[in-house]
This record gives C-alpha cells, sequence and structure tokens, in this order.
C-alpha cells in the first residue's frame, strides 16, 4: 500500500506526494520560497507609467523603476513632513501667546511632540525639528530637491549641517549657489556633497567657519552605546592634536608588547576573551586592553564601579538559558553573566555578604501575591582569591539582592531592605524596574528619578508614583499642557505611564519585562498586588 503525504506549498493549496521514503520537508521550503517570491512579483504592481514608461519591459527593470519611483516618494513624504513641522511649530507658538506663555519659552516642547508622532527619542525629535526650519524657512532649493526626489533626508541633513555656522543670509546664498534642485550633487557622493558644501560656505564667511573649528573643541565628549554580542562602543570626540596623540600612545604600547611576545600592559582582558590558550593576541586587542588598564587601572576593567546584572534564580542557580539584562547595555546571554560572576565570586576569600539571602531566593513561595524570582548582583573591588578552573579577576567581588515580582505580570514589587552598597533603595528600585528613560521612544539613562504627579500636587514618593527619565524628558513635562499620570494595576498588568502632550495626544509607556517573563492572559483578580509593597519610601 503506498502512502501519500500532504505537503502544504501556500495557504490553501497542497501537493501529493507518491514518494514514501523522501521527506518532504526540503521540498516544501523551496516550493513555498518560489511560489513566495512569484506572490511578490505579482504583488508589486506600482506600475512604472508614473514616470511614463509601459508595462512593456522586463519583470526585473519594472522593479527596479518601482524600487526608484518608492525612493523618490520616501523623499517627497519627508520634504512634506518637513513642512507640517514648521506648521506646527508656528501653531503651538500662535497657541502658546493667546495662553500669555513669555516669547522666551514659547516653542518649547514642540520637539519632543513630533519625536512621539514620529515614533523618534525626543533627541531626535528636535533635530528634526531643526532640519524642517532650515529647509523650509532658509533652503528653498534644498527642499525643492528633496521634494522631487534628487536628494533624500541624509543628505540634505549633510547640507544644512555643514551650513549651520552661516548667518540666514548667507546660508540662502550657498543654498542658491549650490541649487541641489538644478542637479549639482546628481551622481555625487557624501563626501562630495560635504566638500562642495564647506567650500561654499568657507567663500561667504571664512571667520564663521573658522570660529565654528574653534568652538568644536567644546563639544569634546566620551560616549557609550551597545554592539551586537555583549560588546560595546566606546567613543571619544576629541581635538584632533589629541585624538592623533591617544591612538599613537596606543599603537606604540600594542607594537612594543607584540614586539617582545607579551600581551601589553592591558593583557587580562577579563571575561570577554574566548581565545585559545596560547593564542597571540591581534594588534587591536592589545591596543583596546591597554587602554582599558590604563584608565581604569585594572586589567579586567572592574575599578571599584557598580554594575546591576539582573537575572533569575533560575538563570543563576539552575543554569537556565533565560538571558540577563546588564544596567546600561541590555540583554546578555545567561552563560555569559554566570562567567562573569563566577570570576568575581572567585576573587573572594570568602561567600558574599548575602549568601544567605541569595540561596534562599531558590525556593519560592508561590502562596503570596510576591515571589523572589529574580537577583541582582553588584560587582565591587576585592582582593584575595580562590582557585577555579579560571583565572579569578582581583577587581571584581559580588554582591547579590534578591528582586520580587508578581507571579502573574512579571511587575518588580520590592527587594531585599538589607544588604545595600549605598543609600536610596527606592531609587535603585525604580532605576532597576524603567532601565532606561520612560519616555515613549526615548532609551537614553536615566539621570532623575521624577514624580509622575508632582510633589506639590499631592503626589506620593513610592514605587508606583516614580518614574526614571533622562534629564531632557524630565524638563519637557514641566512644560505648559504636558500632563503624566501613572496607570497602574487592572488591564494595565505592569506600571505604565500615560503621557499627554498639549494637542491632547495620548501615549503610553510599560515598564520593560524583567528576563525571564513571560505575559500569559490572566484575569484581572490574578493581577493584583499586596498594595503595601508599593508604598516603600525613600
Amino acid at each position: 500500500m503506498v502512502q501519500k503525504e500532504i505537503c502544504r506549498t501556500s495557504p490553501g493549496e497542497s501537493e501529493v506526494s507518491n514518494n514514501v521514503s523522501a521527506p518532504c520537508q526540503s521540498y516544501d521550503m523551496k516550493q513555498i520560497r518560489e511560489r513566495q517570491a512569484k506572490a511578490a512579483v505579482s504583488a508589486a504592481h506600482l506600475p512604472a507609467i508614473s514616470r511614463g514608461l509601459s508595462q512593456s519591459g522586463s519583470v526585473s527593470a519594472d522593479l527596479m523603476e518601482q524600487l526608484r519611483v518608492l525612493e523618490e516618494m520616501k523623499s517627497a513624504i519627508t520634504a512634506l513632513q518637513a513642512r507640517v513641522a514648521v506648521a506646527f511649530d508656528l501653531a503651538q507658538r500662535a497657541e502658546q501667546a493667546e495662553a500669555g506663555v513669555p516669547v522666551s519659552e514659547r516653542g518649547q516642547g514642540v520637539g519632543a511632540q513630533v519625536a512621539l508622532a514620529r515614533r523618534e527619542s525626543p533627541n531626535r525629535g528636535s533635530r528634526l525639528l531643526g532640519l524642517a526650519k532650515a529647509l523650509v524657512v532658509e533652503m528653498p532649493h534644498t527642499l525643492a530637491a528633496l521634494q522631487s526626489g534628487l536628494l533624500n533626508e541624509c543628505r540634505a541633513t549633510l547640507l544644512v549641517k555643514e551650513t549651520a555656522c552661516l548667518s540666514v543670509e548667507d546660508r540662502a546664498a550657498v543654498d542658491e549657489e549650490l541649487a541641489a534642485d538644478a542637479g549639482t550633487f546628481e551622481g555625487k557622493g557624501d563626501r562630495a556633497i560635504v566638500a562642495a558644501v564647506k567650500a561654499a560656505a568657507y567663500r561667504r564667511d571664512p571667520r564663521s567657519v573658522a570660529g565654528r573649528a574653534a568652538r568644536a573643541a567644546s563639544e569634546r565628549t566620551v560616549s557609550l552605546r551597545p554592539a551586537p554580542d555583549t560588546m560595546t562602543y566606546l567613543t571619544a570626540l576629541l581635538p584632533v592634536a589629541q585624538g592623533v596623540a591617544v591612538y599613537a600612545a596606543l599603537t606604540r604600547a600594542a607594537d612594543v608588547a607584540r614586539s617582545i611576545g607579551g600581551t601589553g600592559s592591558g593583557g587580562a582582558s577579563g571575561s570577554g576573551d574566548v581565545s585559545g590558550p596560547g593564542a597571540v593576541p591581534t594588534r587591536g586587542q592589545v591596543m583596546a586592553d591597554t587602554l582599558v588598564e590604563r584608565i581604569t587601572g585594572t586589567p579586567g576593567g572592574f575599578s571599584g564601579i557598580n554594575l546591576d546584572l539582573v537575572m533569575t534564580d533560575r538563570t543563576l542557580f539552575q543554569g537556565d538559558s533565560e538571558p540577563a539584562r546588564l544596567k546600561g547595555y541590555g540583554i546578555v546571554p545567561a552563560e555569559w553573566g554566570r562567567k562573569l560572576l563566577g570570576l568575581g565570586q572567585a576573587a573572594n576569600s570568602r561567600p558574599p555578604a548575602n549568601s544567605e539571602q541569595a540561596n534562599t531566593g531558590r525556593a519560592t513561595s508561590r502562596s503570596g501575591p510576591a515571589k523572589p524570582s529574580h537577583v541582582q548582583t553588584a560587582q565591587e573591588p576585592s582582593k584575595a582569591g580562590q582557585e577555579v578552573q579560571e583565572a579569578p579577576d582581583p577587581g571584581l567581588a559580588v554582591w547579590l539582592r534578591r528582586l520580587y515580582t508578581a507571579p502573574g505580570t512579571g511587575e518588580l514589587l520590592a527587594t531585599d531592605s538589607k544588604a545595600r552598597l549605598f543609600t536610596g533603595r527606592l531609587r535603585r528600585l525604580i532605576e532597576t524596574r524603567d532601565d532606561t528613560c520612560r519616555t515613549p521612544y526615548c532609551d537614553a539613562p536615566i539621570r532623575h528619578i521624577d514624580h509622575v504627579v508632582s510633589w506639590q500636587s499631592g503626589g506620593k514618593t513610592n514605587l508606583t508614583n516614580g518614574a526614571g527619565l533622562c534629564e531632557a524628558c524630565n524638563h519637557t513635562k514641566e512644560h505648559p499642557g504636558w500632563t503624566t499620570a501613572s496607570l497602574h494595576g487592572g488591564t494595565h498588568g505592569v506600571h505604565t505611564l500615560e503621557i499627554t502632550t498639549p494637542t491632547g495626544h495620548t501615549y503610553q509607556a510599560k515598564a520593560p519585562p524583567l528576563p525571564g517573563h513571560e505575559q500569559p492572559h490572566l484575569s484581572e483578580s490574578a493581577l493584583t498586588s499586596d498594595p503595601s509593597l508599593s508604598d516603600a519610601s525613600l
């Protein structure tokens, strides 16, 4: 008897295979891909007629033409967004004038509203508003090129940026001289555009361009942003002489170390090094290790700085694969977190101060409204060491704190009241709960712990009425017309902020889930928690 297998190839279709021995999975996937490609081609009918071309060309030619049309549409939409943003700014200023807002305060918060509408961070929203004003008010030729599709938003931004130091008249003159809408930059790359704009700006006002270069030194800074695979980008914006000197020093140290067969002054790369035994570090690795040791004073880079690593008790004690979360970075693999803690634990001459409390975190209670399902670890310097498989880091010590979450929603409710590294327990709890700024689309680091309902308006200093915000967002919410409310419990489940802008638009931001939490559909009664746990005070 021949067995028939039904192999699904697309929704509503099937093919019958009489081959009993050959599995149909790979055959099915191949057919699915082919059918999906054909469906995509047949569905992609934004005809090239919009450019006066016929449909008689090949499929590939038509698809390429559609890509070009879509790109031009994106540029045209960007130009329209710029016009709308400027109109909104003028409307807001007029409404604020009618409300009696002082002239110096009019227009505040407009960039933040633009950011929310475009689903961008507040910083990005302010830059988009500035770009729109420059294009609409001062650079009509660049705006026309953007609207016609000759320039995209990125290159229009370059034109605006490179003329920012000029007066309104000189900027308009440069815009007219280059006349991007006349095809001046057709086929040009970013560098060519920047060079042309710089030359034109210097011809118009050399003193302003030179002054801009002199003022640039005041913008020196160091920033940190996440990179893939538990790495980070540490970026320094320095004057050219200092930057070249720093790079030359690191290069020289790496060359010396490699010439003598060593690893440099920063040879201990800590928990992140997975090189095999006897592996010779590359020049870049030695430079990076040297930079870490010279700045922190320790080979591993841990120099009395607290690191908050949040993971479930199952991840820490039972080898679960649920990822952890590192404050200031984001999600990290479970094995990476355990390895980091193992190096610190091995560096201690005795168990951590809270080892007993940490061990009890494994026994979770199902009867109460909260359970100790998460452990927060903090690292500080230590001196002694113990023997383990990997060399311990002498600058890393580990303290454990239990974090209590609601069983149904994962809401962070409380934490251990002892074994703190420093005071401000409620502040640390809110920072752990919110992770980054709570404003929608803003992932800046938390700088302020703010009352959702202000203290002057009767707001309490507790977990429910607290939110972590960056400095800019905290100042923005104080502008006239902005209101914030805390939606806690009920159908919202976790701590939720509702932000209302002066135009009446509302946006909600929920606290991010802690590692290991899944969001099941629970009844409202299962989402309630003990009110006493949310009344912790500073």
